[in-house]
């Protein structure tokens, strides 16, 4: 296990979990846009839900790389499916920022398969 895939894997799961607790505690530049794309509020415990679970999941998975595989393949669908929802809503603008999460799980995805 490389310590550059450690680093990138901690960065992802960092960056879901931050994801996942502005979901929960309720920032508005967070739950602004879910109301703009006509995402319904019971769902959104659910998607907080999801994001904290991979991001524990990626932790997990230095210690159990299949968690891990699961984990960031989970993840990586999730914010695919942010990328269609924002297409979806006609907000091209905002596209950036779930493929900006996604980036780093990608990355702790390759590194996990190259190792």
């Amino acid at each position: 296990m490389s310590t550059t895939y450690v680093v990138v894997t901690v960065l992802a799961a960092a960056m879901a979990g931050f994801s996942a607790a502005s979901l929960f505690f309720r920032a508005k530049w967070v739950v602004q846009p879910l109301a703009d794309y006509d995402i319904p509020r019971s769902w959104w415990p659910w998607l907080g839900t999801a994001k904290a679970a991979g991001a524990a999941g990626l932790l997990v998975g230095l210690i159990l790389p299949v968690v891990g595989v699961m984990a960031g393949i989970g993840l990586v669908l999730y914010f695919a499916g942010a990328v269609v929802t924002v297409v979806r809503a006609r907000w091209y603008s905002h596209i950036p920022f779930p493929l900006l999460y996604a980036a780093p799980v990608v990355g702790a995805l390759v590194l996990g398969f190259t190792a």
